[in-house]
């Protein structure tokens, strides 16, 4: 090919002299896409644009990912990045753009056909996410980039968001044995025949202008429009491999082999899972799950759990299948959770929180373009048409990200759920969709979430949102709207408080309305714990204990108000007249009323066995102690129908090195001592440190200062370096509270290097409800922190305040801003001055039973 006359020789180029005159020459910041038939065409043009960059000294970068041949040999002036696609598109994006900053500007760079990116992701649309994010960044760094896409395979969407993106877009096609080239796009640059096919002729292009040539080359379907993403295309195909199946025209082994893939396509690619999945599921269980997708990618971990669980149960007994209300669910794609950050420009700040550090200020601003930010017009019609399939009903709108609710990564509490009463106008229940789903997508970057990404070292992981959303189980009454029953159930009892209770048979934490009281409650009420091998046992030892410790109030959608309020329980019943309300409740003896003690449906109905029946199943079948969440409903016909919204593995630690207290301890040697509730992994270990809030002293305070004792408390625990001190914490009511009423309220991250947690069950005149089940108790779990409770007017525990009150105290020492609280929050240090002692805590929570106390060296 001749060179353009007057062309700079050391201007940037394709490396075909004939094609930059077509194009007017290249441009420092121009990302070159070619649109071409078959790789061996990308590799016509790509390759005399790597020597001629190698010809010119041009650093250059070659990104190699795909499966066919290699585009540039390795060698002199040519540097080689090979990734794979498999990593996550953000683990891989971040790779691609660390290396184009290490390249620096005014490099080149030749990437293989992307075309293999949309195949390893399964979609089209996350292929023009990642030109959308690249390509800004190439032009930024002034370089100069070679691009190569196969024609006809991919959607409108993903062909438009590389075209409004890039500077050059040339489509390169064959016709009756000959090659020919017109631009698309050609940013800054025009001639009155740059758009036209120009026929390859030799050395040279020559452009078509005879109406007659450009008809015949003209014959040929317009590229990009009207194509199937990839992803559905697999799921076509996969439909008519199953029919043929199905019909004995393909071998069975042909349906399993399109499971698997589609199984790493819309449930999981955790390994661990994957398995637990493929036992559980089927094709026609994908299948079904796609029809209710909106987007492509990944449904996330919580709406896996929840159809892996159902799908175990109905493997277990056929009668699940029917006894299980249906789940009735939709699902968000992960893709459309990147798309919306591309789209909204919250890329670069995404890419930004990767790396740690002080990132908090970046996640702020990023939670708030989230919050203003706008979704592409193919998923607000998808949204419409999910809203016209649940009409009026109550829907949740819940976060469903790729690591929440896995082995090892619960995520509890730490994402969004938002319920939508769903009540207006068409118009209104869609933009209140889109703010439930902006708010679960803003909560990806919140504080409390990033914290604990940041502690468990997966700040550097894809954490895409995927969002499950599920009409609410209940029903209505009056304007109200809830479940009759809802809590969470535990397939392991770490709460024994009498011998009788069989650990392993499993607990429940049962509330009436929804269950949202039992696991994020925030005043001060309580729930009906029950223990499944002996439904009878309560805690409570008096008919006043009972009443004084049951709950007192329901939370309901409030349909009218459009929102989710807490109604009293006598409020409630009274406006539900159709309510069995013996079953859950029982009337005051004094005063009117009702109590919720659910006894007679602990007694009359097969509730307890059956919540039993389906812990112990979803237990065997992920080999792991489970949490899950439900609801319940009694139908017309009285007949209870359970619903699974939620299953997690439960990362309860049994065993342990844990020793009995030495049968003859010396008077005043006894600090503390618990019958259970004992959770985590038994010890037998020496304390070094104790943080201990005074329940009476705390009582005392206003809210404000309360507030402050969690500040002061976080900063006690972090005097010393993590690992150096055995640390534990000692105080009134339920750590980790949003109501300071009820206890300390501190975060997690607050207390994360404490080696056990103690909760004095007594503040004031208010005795609060136990952390278990709560999102804050899953936390202490999940990060090995031993929890044990403490009931100082019950048998076998006791509490000896006055001993530690009389400790030497180091907080105005190590602290001495806070010296001001040293009469509420105590550093107690072991051993004592002039006492010899070490104190030990010794805890089992397959005994439920826990001691702390001083010992001498021998």
């Amino acid at each position: 090919m001749t060179s353009p006359s007057g062309a700079d020789p050391a201007a940037p180029s394709t490396g075909l002299p004939a094609l930059d005159g077509v194009l007017g020459g290249l441009r420092a910041g121009d990302n070159v896409v070619f649109q071409v038939e078959s790789t061996d065409d990308y590799a016509l043009l790509a390759r005399p644009f790597v020597a001629r960059a190698l010809a010119q000294g041009r650093r250059l970068v070659y990104f190699r990912f795909a499966r066919h041949a290699p585009l540039v040999e390795e060698g002199a002036g040519v540097r080689v990045e090979r990734l794979s696609p498999a990593i996550g598109f953000e683990s891989f994006t971040a790779a691609i753009h660390r290396a184009i900053a290490e390249a620096g500007p005014g490099a080149f760079h030749v990437f293989d056909c992307l075309s293999d990116l949309a195949a390893d992701w399964y979609s089209d649309l996350m292929l023009g996410n990642f030109f959308m994010v690249t390509c800004p960044y190439l032009y930024e760094l002034a370089t100069v980039t070679c691009f190569g896409l196969l024609r006809d395979q991919h959607a409108t969407q993903a062909i438009d968001a590389i075209r409004n993106t890039t500077q050059v877009l040339v489509d390169v096609f064959r016709r009756r044995r000959g090659l020919y080239v017109q631009p698309l796009r050609v940013e800054g640059r025009h001639t009155p025949t740059l758009y036209l096919p120009h026929a390859w002729e030799g050395d040279d292009l020559r452009a078509l202008t005879e109406s007659a040539e450009l008809a015949d080359v003209a014959d040929r379907p317009p590229a990009g429009l009207g194509r199937l993403d990839v992803w559905d295309r697999r799921f076509r195909e996969a439909r008519e491999l199953r029919e043929a199946c199905r019909a004995g025209a393909r071998p069975w082994k042909d349906e399993q082999l399109a499971f698997q893939a589609l199984l790493r396509m819309v449930l999981t690619r955790d390994d661990r899972f994957a398995e637990l999945a493929g036992r559980s599921l089927e094709l026609g269980d994908l299948l079904a799950v796609q029809r209710r997708m909106i987007g492509t990618g990944l449904v996330g971990g919580k709406a896996a759990g929840m159809l892996v669980a159902r799908a175990i149960l109905a493997r277990a007994h056929p009668r699940w299948s029917t006894r299980l209300e249906p789940h009735d669910s939709w699902f968000i794609g992960s893709d459309v959770f990147y798309s919306y950050l591309v789209r909204n420009g919250c890329w670069r700040a995404r890419r930004e929180l990767r790396g740690g550090g002080p990132f908090l200020e970046v996640a702020a601003a990023a939670r708030a373009r989230v919050l203003a930010g706008t979704f592409p017009d193919f998923v607000v019609q998808q949204l419409v048409a999910m809203l016209e399939h649940y009409g009026q009903s109550p829907i949740i709108v819940r976060s469903s990200s790729l690591l929440e609710d896995g082995f090892g990564n619960a995520f509890t509490g730490k994402y969004e759920s938002v319920f939508c009463p769903n009540q207006g106008s068409p118009a209104e229940r869609l933009e209140a969709v889109l703010s439930a789903i902006r708010t679960v997508y803003a909560s990806s970057m919140s504080e409390e979430a990033l914290r604990y990404r940041e502690r468990r070292g997966l700040l550097d992981r894809d954490e895409q949102m995927a969002v499950l959303v599920q009409r609410v189980s209940g029903g209505l009454h009056g304007a109200m709207f809830y479940p009759q029953l809802a809590g969470v159930a535990l397939s392991y009892n770490p709460y024994v408080w009498d011998e009788r209770i069989d650990p392993q048979a499993g607990v429940v934490r049962l509330v009436f309305g929804l269950g949202t009281r039992a696991v994020e409650r925030a005043d001060d009420d309580y729930t009906r714990i029950v223990a499944l091998n002996a439904p009878s046992l309560r805690p409570e030892t008096s008919l006043d204990e009972v009443t004084e410790y049951a709950q007192r109030r329901v939370d309901v959608l409030d349909l009218e108000a459009r929102r989710l309020t807490s109604l009293g329980v006598d409020e409630v019943i009274r406006y539900s007249p159709g309510l069995p309300v013996r079953l859950l409740a029982t009337a005051r003896q004094r005063g009117g009323g009702w109590v919720l003690t659910f006894e007679e449906l602990l007694w009359g109905t097969p509730f307890p066995e059956e919540m039993r029946e389906i812990l112990a199943a979803l237990r065997d079948a992920y080999g792991t102690p489970v949490d899950v969440e439900f609801t319940g409903n009694f139908g017309r016909d009285g007949q209870l129908r359970l619903n699974v919204v939620q299953c997690r593995p439960l990362q309860v630690r049994e065993g342990g090195g844990a020793a009995p207290m030495p049968r003859q301890l010396a008077p005043g040697a006894l600090l503390l001592q618990s019958r259970g509730p004992v959770v985590g992994q038994s010890t037998h270990t020496p304390v070094d440190r104790v943080v201990f809030v005074d329940p009476e002293a705390y009582a005392a305070l206003a809210t404000q200062e309360r507030h402050e004792v969690g500040r002061v408390v976080g900063r006690a625990t972090r005097l010393a370096p993590a690992g150096e001190l055995r640390l534990l914490l000692v105080g009134p009511g339920r750590w980790g509270t949003t109501t300071p009423s009820l206890g300390v309220p501190v975060s997690l991250a607050e207390i994360q290097r404490a080696s056990a947690v103690c909760e004095v069950m007594q503040l004031g005149q208010v005795i609060p409800d136990v952390s278990l089940g709560s999102h804050f108790f899953n936390d202490l779990v999940e990060e090995n922190i031993l929890y044990l409770a403490v009931y100082p007017t019950y048998v076998g525990h006791a509490f000896e305040r006055e001993r530690l009150l009389a400790a030497p105290n180091r907080l105005p020492e190590l602290l001495p801003d806070d010296a001001r609280l040293a009469e509420v929050v105590r550093v107690i240090d072991f051993p004592l001055p002039g006492d010899a002692r070490t104190l030990w805590l010794d805890a089992s929570c397959v005994r439920q039973e826990a001691s702390c106390y001083l010992l001498s060296p021998e």
